[in-house]
């Protein structure tokens, strides 16, 4: 077998690998040059663009969370404030085996799986290298049990923290209401800026009305990282603004005293300095401690406050709807006055009824036999519904609609507070829009002592009063006085122009109701020195037939007739006006009046700073 054997050409090897070495320059050249422009690009025409991401990068901003500010009582007694309280706070970076922590953390400090749950949704909304609460409050004896195992939990530790707290919880817990967390709905109206980094919000009361000023502006810290995100130097910060400190016209003791008064009764207690508007009180009772609210109140313990059949979440003086009953007689005679539709001597036969002509029924008075021939201070001292029926019957639906809304009823009174009601001050035009019905001569008279579809809240009420007190002068309710200047006043809003020699008969009628031997609320007048304008008043729960007799003993508590009373004192120069309402209380002169009389004697006799 022959053999092929190939001849190598070295010179056409030699031009190959030459070209090769060539083109592999080449390559290199532009590799190279392509490098040197990118090179130039970066570091000359693109250096500010890319240092600025570079410094984006590694400067992280985080918000600086400004102190709230504190709430005090007209004498500079704390009502709201922030006290330092020690929470467990678990860093999930640093822990192994997280579930198996929580649960040793359970067993030892009995923590609810409530609590487990919320801060499990808490710790994945942040990053894991920051300290999440756990437990906020921390009490002497879990801290005591943490210490002692402590070296066990790697990245378990207890910090402190700033928790709003209230001293006096329920007493001012309507008025001054509570902060809480933050819920889904409320961050997405808060302003971003503004609330980065902050967890709490007022919810109700002051602390809602009031949230831009207590709250603060947010400041901001430079902080430069490191790759994984983690702090290593502050480069520069704002500080935030503090919150700005309110000083209300509440009177803390005052209010404790309306508040103990109360006892066992449901109701609200209101009242208000007559030439300046300034609420003194604003009891409503029962209250509740709004404390639980800003650690995260637990599930049962919420449930038990709304399924109470007392509400103590429910704002009695805010919101509370009641039929004035007698105490809206002083007005509706004033308005006989004022219209001249009646004079003062006018009297008026009360047999223990009225009836409309050519109509059978009865409308009774509350005393049984009637009071006889009865001027109209007669009829307010007495509280005669005879009389007050006749005076409504004279003067109409429309004139008394007329008048009482210059009063207030049936309208928010303008208090500071997130939440009032209007109440109801019918019309003939408001039954024919709500009802679809036409207004009946009956409706009037009812009407005409405080009862029908008439409604007010405790609120308006002493509003009304303060106005009455101060001569048809109107002033706007308010709560925080922006000062510390405890005579800031608000300005007069209205000016009635009523006749004065009216006022005069009604607050002299109003005397006697506390001050003569047949008024309706004359127990309180006894061992005082100055005098007190007043009116009872009994509001009815429910209609009774026309032949059926009311005996409170026999029928359930809660539908016994509601008490009231509102007052001004002292009755020459009124200074202070006050408005109670007593659910199911029975009688306003027994029950109610007493009440405004503690009031009544320690703002004028008492310690008050006035």
């Amino acid at each position: 077998m022959s053999r092929i054997y190939t001849i190598k050409n070295k010179l056409e090897e030699s031009r190959l690998f030459l070209n090769r070495i060539i083109a592999a320059f080449v390559v290199m050249l532009l590799l190279t040059s392509g490098l040197i422009v990118r090179l130039v690009y970066l570091q000359i025409v693109g250096h500010e663009h890319y240092a600025t991401l570079a410094k984006d990068n590694s400067i992280k901003i985080e918000p600086l969370v400004p102190t709230r500010g504190i709430i005090y009582d007209r004498h500079g007694k704390v009502l709201a404030d922030n006290t330092q309280s020690f929470s467990l706070e678990l860093i999930p970076e640093q822990i192994k085996d997280l579930d198996d922590t929580l649960q040793r953390l359970q067993k030892l400090l009995n923590i609810s799986d409530e609590k487990i749950d919320q801060y499990q949704k808490q710790r994945k909304r942040q990053k894991r290298f920051v300290s999440t609460p756990l437990l906020i409050s921390m009490t002497d004896e879990e801290i005591a049990k943490f210490a002692v195992v402590r070296p066990y939990f790697p990245g378990v530790d207890i910090q402190t923290r700033l928790v709003r707290h209230y001293p006096y919880a329920e007493l001012a817990s309507h008025v001054v209401g509570y902060v809480a967390r933050i819920n889904e709905t409320e961050m997405k109206s808060l302003p971003v800026a503004e609330y980065r980094g902050s967890t709490h919000v007022g919810k109700i009361g002051i602390e809602s009305t009031y949230e831009t000023e207590l709250h603060g502006k947010t400041g901001y810290a430079e902080i430069e990282t490191n790759v994984q995100a983690r702090a290593i130097n502050t480069v520069n910060s704002v500080p935030p603004v503090p919150g700005e400190n309110l000083y209300l016209t509440l009177d803390i003791d005052l209010q404790k005293t309306a508040y103990d008064t109360l006892g066992d009764y449901n109701g609200a207690i209101v009242a208000i300095e007559v030439k300046t508007g300034g609420v003194l009180v604003f009891a409503s009772r029962p209250g509740f401690d709004p404390n639980p609210f800003v650690i995260g109140i637990a599930n049962d313990a919420y449930q038990a406050l709304q399924s109470s059949e007392n509400q103590p979440l429910y704002n009695r003086a805010l919101r509370g709807l009641y039929p004035p009953g007698s105490t809206a007689k002083p007005f509706v005679a004033l308005a006989g006055l004022e219209y001249n539709a009646i004079s003062p001597e006018h009297k008026i036969f009360c047999p223990g009824y009225y009836q409309l002509p050519n109509v059978s029924h009865h409308y009774r008075d509350w005393k049984k036999g009637g009071h006889g021939s009865v001027n109209m201070s007669e009829a307010i001292t007495q509280s005669c519904d005879v009389y007050f029926y006749s005076l409504a019957s004279t003067l109409g639906i429309d004139r008394m609609h007329s008048f009482l809304q210059h009063f207030g009823f049936g309208e928010k009174s303008g208090i500071d507070l997130v939440g009032e009601k209007q109440g109801l001050l019918p019309s003939r035009e408001w039954k024919r829009n709500q009802r679809n019905q036409s207004w009946y001569p009956g409706e009037t008279l009812i009407t005409g002592i405080g009862q029908g579809f008439l409604q007010v809240t405790p609120i308006q009420l002493a509003r009304a009063t303060a106005t009455l007190a101060n001569k048809g002068k109107v002033v706007s309710p308010f709560l925080v006085r922006h000062t510390p200047d405890p005579d800031a006043t608000a300005p007069v809003i209205e000016n009635l122009e009523l006749n004065p020699e009216n006022i005069n008969t009604i607050t002299a009628a109003m005397v006697n109701v506390i001050h003569d031997a047949h008024g309706t609320a004359k127990s309180i007048g006894k061992n005082i020195s100055y005098q007190i304008a007043g009116k009872t008043g009994t509001a009815q729960v429910f209609n009774i037939k026309q032949d059926a007799k009311y005996n409170e003993n026999d029928i359930d508590f809660k539908l016994r007739d509601h008490a009231l009373f509102i007052s001004f004192a002292p009755a020459d120069d009124p200074k202070i006006a006050v408005a109670v309402v007593v659910e199911n209380g029975g009688h306003g002169g027994s029950v109610a009046a007493p009440m405004a009389g503690q009031v009544i004697k320690q703002y004028l006799e008492g310690n008050n700073e006035n």
